[in-house]
């Protein structure tokens, strides 16, 4: 304690101690300012400093400095002369504290904005270097990064253009002033200008979200540059001296928060530059170990990308172990600037794929740089298991460049992207069609999706040549499209006809596909549940109406002319006829809305028709669990379609006379089997009742 006295007694008024724990001596005038907290979190126990500037003992001054790491570059820039104090050019204070504290949602994001900084020197020196003089730069283009936890610091350093004195004051002493905007106004377009990242002069001071302080070295490649030292806490002032053997470009060393000091552990960094700054130009060091080794292929020549390059790529953005199935390199500067690398997996979608919940697998970037990891503005969300990234200079961000802005031109990108992933996949379907046959298998689902979910006719109506079903006049298992169907259309027939059916055996064998049998047309055969309501919503394809058979024999004006007609010999007398119709209605009051006469079924002897079916369907297993019978019947309101020829319903007008009640149950029963086959009961189990009691009668002789 007693040295400390001397020590502070010689250093007068020009030095302050930091605090009575760790007896360590500061600089006034760099840190008497600071609160006594502030100070004992830069004094070197804390961490803050590589070796201290003064102890208070001889033994501390003995006690070797521990380091995790060495730093990849020592520290050989010297101060010369005194430094100048100069305050921040606006409302600094209260700007510095939205950028550190508000403006980010992430602290981690420094890295990004500090390699951005660093890419765009190398740039702009690049383009000076074959500008002015001619050649290819003189020095190595690139970034380096060392992190020291000992000292808790964390340095990024470039090889870039570098900075006088006036450009430290114009660029780090003024908010929201953005060098390298000025530089690509000056640069005039060009390759030079499409590489350089930074807009609003705000990066930079993200630095203080994570840093108690800031020490920026930097010198221009002028033979005769000074080599310059700007030194900031944030607090509102910032400090510039001339420095001696300066390298040429600019170098950041950020002494860390005690909460942030994660980012001086080069494992952290090196996953954040990997997520964010992987593709920038320039090579990235972190401990002289590159990070950035995949190449940034959408900018590449797609001829000169191999199937292993896009295998690698395809694993890292899309975070996936299998290979693509398709590959979509698409480029264009028109209507907007757009690049792009999509890729369609190879795998079938598990649980957690056909989810609605899961995010957008596309990656968007603006020069390179990730903006944001999971862009769902990007694509529709039926469109979620395609995986790539998409690059775009035509981007509106917010300042922090982690949002979007301008939806009008948001949804422009997301029409020009979809409507590219629409045609390159009515392409596959015409060029691969057997390739395109397993995708769809695995993949239909999603464009399904995307004919229900879309509000755009537009879209629907891509969607809608996409997909593939198989039809009653070609061999099971072979598919046709739309397209397909409606070319070969019979003279006159204005309507598309399908049919739903768990499989289509049962699909060949109902009554409502053998009622079409007479109109000798095609009918599309829809085994998944969701297939009728996705051609329900899409109504219509071209300028044919789809329409389900249930809905034709419901809507059919020649059976309705059946009612007076005679149908043969082998059919009831009409008076019979209107006899049993009577019954019929009398037995199922309450739960038909009617019967009729159907001249076009065959071998069946009665069917049930609503007036939409496929919406019926949809509705009871949505509510029906919470509806009574009578309030189903009454939603539904079925009629009842007889085949007055078939010989259960010949039978049964004779069983009314005979054994009425056995012909109310034998009518129960027709009922109810006609119901199972139009999937209006949701559960089977409810026909046992009558049927068991038909077996019996059967047995008792009845």
């Amino acid at each position: 304690m007693a040295s400390s006295i001397r020590l502070l007694s010689v250093l007068g008024k020009d030095f302050k101690n930091c605090c009575s724990v760790c007896k360590v001596v500061l600089p006034r005038r760099t840190y008497g300012s600071l609160s006594a907290q502030t100070r004992h979190r830069l004094c070197y126990k804390s961490g803050a400093f590589t070796k201290p500037r003064f102890l208070c003992s001889a033994a501390e001054q003995a006690k070797p400095v521990e380091q995790d790491e060495p730093p990849v570059r020592k520290t050989t820039e010297k101060i010369q002369g005194q430094a100048e104090s100069h305050e921040f050019q606006a409302e600094t204070r209260k700007l510095l504290d939205i950028v550190a504290k508000s403006l980010y949602s992430d602290k981690e994001v420094f890295i990004r904005e500090l390699i951005s900084n660093a890419s765009d020197a190398l740039e702009k020196q690049r383009y000076l270097s074959l500008t002015e003089s001619g050649g290819s730069p003189a020095t190595q283009m690139e970034i380096r990064i060392s992190t020291d936890k000992q000292s808790m610091t964390l340095t990024i350093q470039d090889s870039g253009i570098g900075m006088t004195r006036e450009e430290l004051v114009s660029n780090l002493g003024t908010i929201a002033r953005s060098g390298s905007k000025a530089f690509v106004e000056k640069a005039a377009g060009g390759e030079a200008a499409s590489n350089v990242i930074g807009q609003f002069g705000v990066g930079f001071y993200s630095v203080f979200m994570v840093a108690d302080d800031v020490t920026v070295y930097t010198r221009t490649h002028a033979p005769d540059a000074k080599g310059w030292c700007w030194t900031s806490t944030g607090l509102g002032t910032y400090e510039i001296a001339e420095a001696s053997d300066v390298s040429p470009g600019t170098k950041i060393v950020m002494r860390l928060k005690p909460e942030s000091r994660e980012f001086a552990d080069d494992g952290v960094v090196k996953d954040i530059i990997k997520k964010y700054s992987n593709f920038v130009g320039s090579p990235i060091f972190l401990n002289e170990a590159q990070i950035n080794t995949i190449q940034p292929l959408w900018v590449m020549d797609p001829k000169a990308i191999t199937d292993d390059m896009h295998t690698e790529f395809y694993r890292f953005v899309g975070n996936a172990y299998d290979k693509p199935r398709f590959t979509l390199h698409y480029k264009t500067d028109s209507p907007l600037m757009i690049q792009a690398l999509l890729y369609f997996p190879e795998t079938k979608p598990d649980m957690f794929d056909l989810s609605s919940d899961k995010s957008s697998q596309v990656a968007l970037y603006s020069r390179r740089v990730l903006i944001q990891s999971k862009a769902d503005s990007l694509l529709p969300k039926w469109l979620r298991f395609v995986k790539g990234v998409v690059d775009s200079e035509d981007i509106p961000l917010n300042l922090s460049r982690e949002l979007l802005q301008n939806a009008a031109l948001i949804r422009k990108l997301r029409i020009v992207l979809t409507n590219k992933i629409l045609r390159f996949l009515n392409d596959k379907s015409t060029q691969q069609p057997q390739e395109y046959a397993d995708f769809y298998k695995d993949y239909n689902i999603f464009l399904k999706e995307g004919v229900i979910t879309s509000q755009d006719q537009n879209e629907k109506k891509e969607v809608a040549k996409l997909l593939r079903y198989e039809s009653s006049l070609k061999p099971a298992g072979e598919t046709v499209s739309l397209e397909d169907y409606c070319s070969r259309l019979q003279p006159g027939q204005t309507e598309i006809y399908y049919l739903s059916a768990v499989s289509r055996d049962l699909a060949l064998s109902s009554p409502y596909y053998e009622a079409m049998t007479g109109k000798k047309v095609e009918v599309l055969l829809c085994y998944e549940q969701h297939d009728e309501v996705v051609l329900m919503q899409l109504r219509q394809f071209g300028k044919y109406n789809l329409t389900s058979v249930e809905k034709e024999m419901r809507q059919d004006k020649e059976a309705d002319a059946a009612q007076t007609e005679d149908m043969g010999p082998d059919s009831l007398l009409p008076d019979v006829l209107d006899k049993v119709m009577a019954d019929i209605q009398t037995t199922l009051k309450g739960r038909v809305q009617s019967v009729r006469v159907n001249k076009r079924l065959q071998t069946h002897p009665c069917a049930v028709t609503v007036e939409e079916m496929a919406a019926a369907r949809h509705f009871l297993k949505m509510h029906g669990e919470r509806m009574d019978d009578e309030m189903r019947f009454s939603v539904l309101q079925p009629r009842l379609e007889i085949n007055p020829r078939h010989p259960l319903i010949r039978r049964l007008a004779a069983i009314y006379r005979q054994k009425p009640e056995l012909a109310a149950l034998v009518t129960e029963q027709l009922f109810t089997n006609a119901m199972l086959q139009a999937g209006l009961i949701l559960d089977a189990r409810t026909a046992l009742t009558s049927m068991n009691k038909l077996l019996e009668m059967a047995l008792d002789g009845q």
